[in-house]
């Protein structure tokens, strides 16, 4: 984290500087696509985001046993430590690691609902037992914690100009898309930890199942039917981006170009996987580097415009209505 933004977003005190800049560093290392974008956000916007996505990062590190700190510990042990430091941490506002500080800052700085907090780390749990989902409806259960929630706990930093309440089913949608677009891109990585994150309804309805897939895996080779099936969830995903997009125009314009540069870095990839035909279970689909380059371009050609012309200032004044004024945000109703 530079000083520069920590001094912009009011961060003084040194050992909260030293939390924030250790989640820009989870951002940075492990979400190239959301560190890039966060790069055209304002330099006071910057560290609360990297603080919501560091702990996010951190969690999903612990469920994948992937985090180095965890090594004595299985997952499951971890994750209830983590869940109780983080519930202390949001109800004191302060905690001794580094993560959970800043983000408990963020969370009191933004006026941050719990209960997104709490329904992420509900879905963090599902991951340590559920393996597939028998219907899209249980998915959107997991998904609403593991994704939908990012989006609702990040619309208080970008602020918005509608009522929260208004713009905040678009930005649970954007969570979503994002993530659909992961278990696309992913689906024979988490077939090699044994997940199957793609509803199993609509797989069997195509005459797909986890023997076919896994040889898809295991051969190289792509099934018709496998191809047919994934074609059918990218479709709902494109229904769930042209929702999430509806929103855009609710941002304050300053967080415009950023999220508008993650929602078409995100979407690059969807277009990446179906320009492959779907052949994308033995491999893993990327963006390539100058197509990523060129759309941060033009988000950074949007930024000066958008600065010159508005101010947005940190903290929850920014926006103009709370879910405390305006009840609790509704939850997202999926396209199928």
């Amino acid at each position: 984290m530079t000083a520069r933004e920590l001094d912009a977003a009011g961060i003084h005190d040194p050992l909260l500087r030293t939390a924030y800049a250790r989640c820009r560093q989870l951002n940075a290392r492990n979400g190239k696509t959301y560190f890039l974008a966060t790069r055209l956000l304002t330099p006071s916007q910057r560290p609360a985001v990297h603080a919501l996505y560091g702990f996010a990062r951190w969690a999903d590190d612990i469920v994948d046993g992937t985090d180095p700190a965890s090594a004595p510990q299985q997952p499951g042990e971890r994750l209830d430590d983590l869940d109780a430091a983080l519930r202390d941490a949001l109800h004191s506002r302060v905690s001794t690691h580094p993560v959970i500080a800043a983000l408990a800052d963020t969370a009191t700085r933004y006026r941050i609902a719990t209960r997104h907090f709490t329904d992420f780390m509900r879905s963090m749990r599902m991951d340590l037992h559920v393996t597939d989902y028998p219907t899209f409806e249980d998915l959107r259960g997991y998904m609403h914690g593991s994704a939908a929630v990012i989006g609702l706990q990040v619309l208080p930093v970008l602020g918005t100009v509608v009522p929260r309440a208004q713009a905040a089913p678009h930005a649970a949608s954007l969570g979503l898309a994002f993530q659909l677009t992961n278990f696309l891109r992913d689906v024979g990585e988490d077939l090699d930890r044994g997940r199957i994150y793609l509803p199993q309804d609509r797989l069997a309805a195509l005459g797909v199942d986890r023997e076919l897939l896994n040889w898809c895996r295991r051969t190289g080779r792509t099934d018709r039917r496998v191809r047919t099936a994934l074609r059918d969830l990218s479709a709902t995903t494109r229904g769930i981006y042209r929702h999430a997009a509806d929103g855009i125009p609710m941002l304050h314009p300053v967080s415009r170009p950023c999220v508008q540069t993650a929602f078409t870095l995100y979407r690059a990839i969807l277009d990446e996987i179906e320009a492959a035909d779907f052949a994308i279970i033995h491999r893993r689909t990327a963006v390539p580097r100058r197509r990523r380059a060129a759309v941060a371009l033009r988000g950074l050609a949007g930024i000066g415009v958008h600065r010159a012309r508005h101010v947005l200032r940190p903290g929850p004044a920014t926006m103009p209505s709370t879910p405390a004024t305006h009840g609790p945000e509704p939850r997202l109703r999926v396209p199928t």
